[in-house]
């Protein structure tokens, strides 16, 4: 089943006076890219949030934000007296021409004045715990989100692939008519010119001739090859759910080999199915862009 690699996911948590808000958004990329956003006092678990995310998320821009709303006491923040005491002492020695007043909030915002407590071992790893759960709980919903897009994006593309079978198919049917059809032109075009000098006309040469512009216009490898890529390209949409890379990769070689075929064919209705051909090709190109 595919994943698209767009989705979001939600958990909230209480904990006393402490209630804690998890978002994770995702959207397309071609590699993995995490934007985590923690309050400064759960900074020291980014690591292990990069890591569980890793551990779900294959591919796409990852937005993974939590915000904490503290009514305790505990909200506080410690004012780191030696940072204040040093700033006071160097604002102490700058000359002044009269009395000065010190805003207090903005000597308060200084660089390291203001700390959040420090966490100690026991309520780490409460934290933590707290953390690993919303974080899972969010995930599951934003991969059940992903699983629905994929499903939609599966869907649709399976119609281009349909449209792609039956213009190939219409293609191997035309093939043969196309070497019918030089032969007798070319057979048409000879007589004419040698209608009127009398020179008989050598059939082994027509015959050489012909196969020489078979061999040229042959597309049975082509199409053959392109009907190898689409079936790997749909066992794909149904077995893999990390898929993404190869679905492109097998789109671009599905476009290759239309190029080919609408190179070589030099016929007029092949021309028009393979124009229809790379238009559906386009089209699953763009939607494998957002499968994970």
């Amino acid at each position: 089943m595919l994943l698209s690699m767009t989705g979001y996911g939600e958990a909230q948590y209480h904990d006393g006076e402490v209630s804690y808000v998890l978002e994770v958004r995702s959207l397309n990329n071609r590699y993995f890219k995490a934007s985590i956003k923690l309050p400064d006092f759960l900074t020291i678990f980014e690591s292990e949030v990069e890591r569980m995310l890793r551990a779900r998320l294959a591919r796409g821009s990852v937005t993974y934000t939590v915000r904490v709303r503290n009514s305790s006491a505990e909200a506080a923040q410690e004012i780191n007296t030696a940072a204040l005491e040093h700033y006071l002492e160097q604002l102490s020695r700058v000359p002044m021409t009269g009395p000065v007043q010190i805003d207090l909030a903005a000597v308060l915002a200084l660089p390291g004045v203001c700390q959040p407590p420090e966490l100690d071992e026991g309520r780490r790893e409460h934290q933590l715990q707290i953390i690993a759960r919303l974080t899972r709980e969010a995930l599951d919903r934003l991969i059940e989100m992903r699983r629905a897009e994929g499903r939609a994006l599966r869907d649709d593309v399976r119609v281009h692939c349909q449209r792609i079978r039956e213009h190939v198919a219409t293609v191997a049917r035309q093939a043969p008519q196309v070497l019918n059809d030089y032969h007798q032109k070319l057979l048409q075009r000879t007589n004419e010119l040698l209608g009127n000098s009398k020179l008989p006309l050598e059939l082994d040469d027509v015959r050489r001739e012909v196969a020489l512009y078979a061999e040229r216009c042959d597309i049975n490898e082509e199409i053959s090859r392109l009907g190898s890529h689409l079936d790997q390209f749909e066992r794909m949409c149904d077995r893999t759910e990390q898929a993404g890379r190869k679905l492109d990769f097998l789109a671009q070689e599905m476009l290759r080999e239309a190029n080919t075929i609408g190179s070589k064919a030099n016929d007029a209705t092949i021309a028009h199915h393979v124009v229809e051909i790379k238009g559906a090709i386009d089209r699953l190109k763009e939607q494998v862009q957002n499968v994970e």
